[in-house]
């Protein structure tokens, strides 16, 4: 009987603290692309200082000197780009660790911007994986971001999980460990990155707005704030691949899409741990976001 009535508490108050998992996708896109080694698809490109590559993990920080950051060899025009990625427990207020694309450098003031970025948090507080799409300068000045923003269902602090981009000229979707978090489809040009991207990483200091709006700060009291990373993917239509090349997939399917499982995995993601959502924010201008009605 206790069992039944355990049984019945876990169904009807599921628990809001990590450790309540997503049912499984049934497909494991990370499992289908080989690893490389950092330096064979990335280089550093700021802060050298703060880098640390020990047995092909890398370790990234912030103090109050300087961040760091680092870049892939090769730009894309599709693909899977992922990583394994392990955050710093206590106050990290204001601190940004990202994984992400973009093409700021080849078009500043102009660019496009996938990213996945880990906003930092107070004690006590679970991190923010913020999911965001910019287009051709929507992140230069003129801000229209794309934002949806997830508590996770485990903590990010205690070990390594994978986190990846699946970008194709038709959709973009977002995983983490294999689940898909958010899938972002290509509704009209105007709405979708098609320019090649690279692949970037970095640990930034964002106190301006990344923890509650700015509320709380960096404390540079609790540095080094260090990002660590392994476990580094980068597959798909280099910008310099022949045009037969076929952009990759996130599921069994080659025209792209998600299976019925993956479909069923991320809408139980998004049903108990989205906590942001801009196509639902009363405040934003949503003509600015055309996608969000069709």
């Amino acid at each position: 009987m206790a069992f039944f009535l355990s049984l019945l508490l876990i169904l009807f108050f599921p628990s809001s603290n990590a450790g309540y998992w997503p049912p499984s996708p049934g497909y494991y896109p990370s499992t289908k692309f080989r690893s490389v080694t950092f330096y064979q698809g990335f280089r550093n490109l700021w802060g050298p200082g703060h880098q640390i590559l020990d047995n092909n993990a890398l370790s990234i920080w912030l103090d109050r000197t300087s961040g760091s950051g680092f870049k892939s060899v090769r730009p894309f025009r599709s693909g899977y780009f992922g990583a394994s990625i392990k955050l710093q427990p206590g106050y990290t207020a204001g601190v940004i660790t990202a994984f992400y694309l973009s093409n700021n450098e080849a078009h500043p003031g102009y660019h496009d911007e996938v990213d996945i970025e880990f906003l930092g948090t107070t004690f006590g507080k679970p991190y923010t994986l913020q999911t965001n799409v910019y287009i051709r300068g929507s992140g230069d000045g003129r801000i229209i971001g794309r934002e949806m923003k997830f508590h996770l269902w485990f903590d990010p602090t205690q070990g390594f999980h994978h986190y990846a981009i699946l970008w194709r000229p038709n959709e973009i979707i977002f995983l983490v460990d294999d689940v898909p978090i958010r899938r972002y489809p290509r509704k009209s040009v105007a709405t979708f990155p098609l320019r090649p991207m690279w692949v970037y990483g970095s640990i930034w200091d964002a106190s301006s707005w990344a923890t509650e709006d700015g509320k709380y700060k960096a404390d540079y009291r609790y540095q080094p704030f260090v990002g660590m990373y392994n476990n580094f993917k980068a597959s798909g239509c280099s910008a310099y691949a022949p045009a037969w090349c076929r952009p990759i997939s996130a599921s069994p399917f080659r025209s792209g899409g998600l299976t019925r499982g993956q479909h069923m995995a991320m809408r139980w993601v998004q049903s108990h741990y989205l906590v942001y959502n801009y196509c639902r924010d009363p405040k934003r201008d949503h003509s600015l976001t055309p996608e969000c009605w069709g």
